[in-house]
């Protein structure tokens, strides 16, 4: 074996293994250091599931409001209850809360675990009533038949005087039972899982209407056709292959259907008098299905805003009419060339646009050429245009976008100036 010479002391190869042995013979009762990771707050995903530990899961502990807040046994005065449940502990029943709080105008309990709508009978003056995002699965308790039914009793009119109703973000899946709160104004009920349109042929007040992220697949025209105050209809997110039954609604500004399976903008003949927004992003519409008779070649009068957003256009021409029109979105088309946009000039109100994500918005001098064709424009995409608006300068630069160092200068330019302004107010002042 050949011998090694380190720091004047000689060893062999064997020596060096057996002390390496010996060393780790040494280290071998030593605990090793391991690092330990914090567990991870993941019991918000245990919610619905029994706990080895505990008798209940945390949405079959009965847990009423009075439990989760300081509250008084009885309070024919308070008019006003809300809790929230997205820090603490969490409501799981409703309980008698009408006979505690017989008086109570506005009802907020919000992001809880409540799975049945209970307690409602006696309630004579309730207008807003909130229990968005629970797990309620059914419409109960609205109105006096129904609260005997089940066993609750009461003289009060739960749904008659309800001027908002808010339940969206819970499981429910027959929303008829809304027909009993026939004074309602504002309805949300997104988020659920609602397959058809009903109850609301009456409700002849009501003004605002959500019903997005659902699983309905026609607007029906029996339950809308009564509605002859609505003002907005959300109804984004659902299955809907064609927008109808909105002949008689008359004063509608808002109407949303994005995220369905459109394929033409038709049947809004009686809005074009009235119709302020238009959202129809992320569906299947090109260019035909664009401009139908009775769609978007009608000229609105009021409408500033038109979402067709992934879609299938491939130019601008559908709406090149449109010149009350402030906000164009039509990002992630296949708008190609300056040429399909060309007929934006038309549109000399119009001040935002979003084209990204369309084969033009690649092109050279992109954001220059469309400033330049469209003069009105403040912005382009998610940029501002020169930004120079606030401080004296058209938001609108021609030529195209200011560089750092422009900017700079004509700000250093706008300081000089109402400097020399106020030098010379004050001179005349002495």
């Amino acid at each position: 074996m050949t011998d090694n010479i380190t720091d004047g002391k000689e060893f062999t190869s064997n020596d060096g293994q057996e002390a390496q042995k010996n060393k780790e013979d040494d280290n071998s009762d030593k605990p090793k250091k391991q690092a330990v990771l914090a567990p991870l707050p993941m019991e918000w995903t245990q919610m619905a599931c029994p706990d080895a530990t505990k008798d209940l899961a945390p949405v079959d502990t009965v847990r009423y409001p009075w439990d989760v807040m300081d509250l008084p046994n009885a309070d024919t005065n308070m008019d006003f209850l809300e809790i929230v449940g997205t820090a603490g502990q969490k409501v799981t029943r409703m309980g008698n809360v009408s006979q505690r709080y017989p008086n109570l105008e506005s009802l907020v309990l919000r992001s809880h675990l409540i799975r049945t709508m209970d307690g409602l009978a006696n309630f004579n003056k309730l207008e807003v009533l909130e229990l968005y995002d629970n797990i309620i699965d059914e419409l109960r308790g609205l109105n006096n038949e129904d609260t005997r039914s089940n066993g609750e009793g009461g003289a009060g009119i739960p749904g008659k005087l309800l001027r908002v109703l808010d339940i969206s973000y819970n499981v429910i899946r027959d929303m008829a039972p809304v027909e009993f709160c026939p004074n309602l104004q504002e309805l949300y009920i997104a988020q659920n899982k609602i397959k058809t349109i009903k109850g609301l042929r009456h409700l002849k007040h009501l003004r605002k209407i959500d019903l997005g992220a659902n699983r309905i697949r026609v607007m029906e025209e029996a339950e809308l056709e009564g509605l002859v105050n609505l003002e907005e209809l959300w109804l984004g997110k659902n299955k809907i292959e064609k927008i109808e039954g909105l002949s008689k609604l008359t004063k509608l500004r808002r109407l949303d259907v994005q995220s369905n399976r459109l394929t033409k903008v038709e049947n809004l003949t009686a809005q074009v008098d009235t119709l302020e927004e238009l959202y129809l992003a992320h569906n299947g519409i090109d260019i035909e299905g664009a401009k139908c008779e009775t769609g978007l070649a009608l000229h609105f009068s009021v409408l500033n805003t038109l979402d067709l957003s992934r879609n299938r256009l491939s130019d601008t021409t559908p709406f090149a009419h449109l010149t009350s029109l402030i906000e164009l979105w039509i990002s992630g088309n296949d708008i190609k060339s300056y040429q399909d946009i060309d007929s934006l000039s038309n549109l000399t109100n119009l001040e935002g646009i979003y084209l990204e994500y369309n084969p033009v918005a690649s092109e050279f001098e992109y954001r220059k050429k469309l400033a330049e064709l469209v003069p009105s424009l403040s912005q382009i995409d998610a940029n501002m245009i020169g930004g120079l608006g606030s401080h004296g300068y058209a938001s609108a630069v021609p030529g195209g976008d200011l560089g750092t160092e422009e900017r700079m200068r004509q700000l250093q330019d706008i300081v000089l100036q109402n400097a020399a302004k106020e030098s010379a107010v004050a001179a005349d002042g002495k």
